[in-house]
């Protein structure tokens, strides 16, 4: 090969490393000059549209001075909210580019927060916010997840569960967290399916079936998790 993998892949690039030759993937790819350059290329097209974006809403935000309508800071701060989504799963190292966001989401709180008042629950409903707001954050430093939620996402429904069955366990932590009891039994189920039809085809994918039982074991706590939380509710 003469193209060399980014330092810092996006998406495209991302899910082309992760499919190729890889077993678990109906349609693995093989990896050459060309699939790579079209995955950089993506990646590439979805930077500068994102560099773009953000520049504009930089100076929307800068711009803000005064007594500003709560519909104009409440789209700003929701399209902050979309733009550190979008730079978790770009290309390059965006580490500063979201410490800004994290900034102008700040800088924006503060006046959301300023306009409330003295009105408790306004201010504690902010709070819940902010906390909901960190959580979605924690979860998008987790590049599956980055890439799962990405808009334009490369990674196809039917290759969701290889997706997380090729993940690290520091990964899937996060990433599981996206599913909800029911989506995550289907996923086991499937994923054993999966995985006992490569086994029969003599495909051995033991780090797999590790793979699997940490699933399992994530979705067995999160159920009970949920069914002490459901208890003391009541």
């Amino acid at each position: 090969m003469i193209i060399k993998c980014a330092e810092h892949p996006g998406s495209h690039e991302r899910h082309l490393l992760r499919k190729a030759a890889n077993p678990l993937f109906e349609n693995a790819v093989i990896l050459d000059d060309d699939a790579l350059l079209d995955a950089q290329r993506s990646d590439h097209g979805a930077l500068a549209a994102f560099q773009a974006e953000f520049q504009q809403l930089l100076e929307a935000t800068i711009a803000l001075k005064g007594t500003v309508e709560s519909d104009v800071v409440l789209q700003l701060k929701d399209r902050l909210d979309r733009a550190y989504e979008t730079a978790s799963h770009l290309a390059g190292e965006q580490s500063a580019v979201k410490e800004a966001i994290r900034k102008l989401l700040r800088f924006i709180m503060g006046a959301v927060r300023e306009g409330a008042g003295n009105d408790a629950q306004a201010h504690h409903e902010l709070d819940q916010e902010e906390m909901a707001r960190e959580a979605h954050f924690s979860l998008l430093g987790s590049r599956v997840v980055a890439d799962l939620l990405n808009p334009a996402s490369p990674i196809q429904p039917d290759e969701l569960i290889p997706t997380l069955l090729s993940s690290s366990k520091d990964e899937l932590q996060l990433a599981l967290q996206l599913f909800d009891e029911v989506q995550l039994l289907a996923i086991l189920t499937d994923g054993a399916k999966r995985l006992e039809h490569l086994q029969d085809n003599g495909i051995h994918v033991e780090e797999a079936w590790q793979t699997l039982a940490f699933m399992q074991g994530y979705a067995e706590f999160a159920s009970a998790l949920g069914n002490d939380e459901k208890v003391q509710l009541g």
